[in-house]
């Protein structure tokens, strides 16, 4: 049986709209996976209100988990100098397998589970790569949902 994992990101979304999301799809935690979770453009995505607000509205949990981020220069080449998206998703590809990821987290972990960062679709953004690279590395383990 697959492990439901969910992936959501928070621009083009009021806080009312975001928050309604994950309640409904009955999410018991957060991963974020931003390599920085403190300066965003939504006020409430920002590490500590995100944390509180995800309690407090939804009882849903919160972690940060940058080894799920492209690193800086990969960011930085795709988001700010405008680069190419196969380039990013090969390079992102490539740094997911030199961390292992498949060996730091398990269905199991992920069960319940919602992949945050900021972009508002999934379609160009690294938390679809991770479920992505994750189903090729544990045989389809993962159902997911897009919010």
């Amino acid at each position: 049986m697959a492990s439901t994992v969910a992936t959501i990101g928070f621009t083009e979304s009021s806080a009312e709209h975001f928050f309604s999301r994950i309640k409904e799809a009955g999410v018991k935690r957060v991963i974020d996976v931003r390599l920085h979770n403190t300066s965003q453009l939504a006020g409430f995505a920002k590490a500590k209100d995100l944390a509180y607000f995800l309690h407090t509205i939804a009882g849903v949990d919160y972690r940060h988990e940058p080894v799920l981020a492209p690193t800086e220069e990969i960011f930085t080449a795709y988001k700010k100098k405008k680069g190419d998206w196969g380039t990013f998703e090969s390079e992102f590809t490539d740094l997911m397998k030199t961390r292992r990821i498949e060996e730091k987290f398990s269905p199991a972990t992920l069960e319940g589970a919602c992949l945050l960062c900021s972009e508002a679709k999934p379609h160009h953004c690294h938390r679809r790569l991770i479920c992505d690279y994750l189903n090729d590395k544990w045989d389809n383990a993962l159902e997911v949902r897009h919010l």
